[in-house]
């Protein structure tokens, strides 16, 4: 399951783990104008995980999800 919200200056996705128990905590993905971020809380920590992708960074990741291994290089269209 996941949710959609439009803030003032991002869209966040929360993804829900709805799969076999242990569950995984949420995963919020903010969607800013210049950079992507995911967060996760870390109960072993007691602290939320980020990392931060740039727009390029997750258009690569999106695209390396359907490709099968090697590398590659996304270039623009002419």
């Amino acid at each position: 399951m996941f949710t959609i919200e439009h803030e003032f200056d991002a869209t966040v996705i929360t993804l829900v783990d709805e799969g076999a128990t242990p569950l995984q905590e949420d995963v919020i993905v903010n969607n800013f104008a210049e950079c992507i971020t995911v967060e996760q809380f870390d109960a072993r920590t007691d602290s939320v995980v980020r990392i931060t992708l740039s727009p390029e960074q997750v258009r690569d990741l999106a695209a390396a999800l359907d490709l099968p291994e090697g590398v590659y290089q996304l270039r623009p269209a002419d």
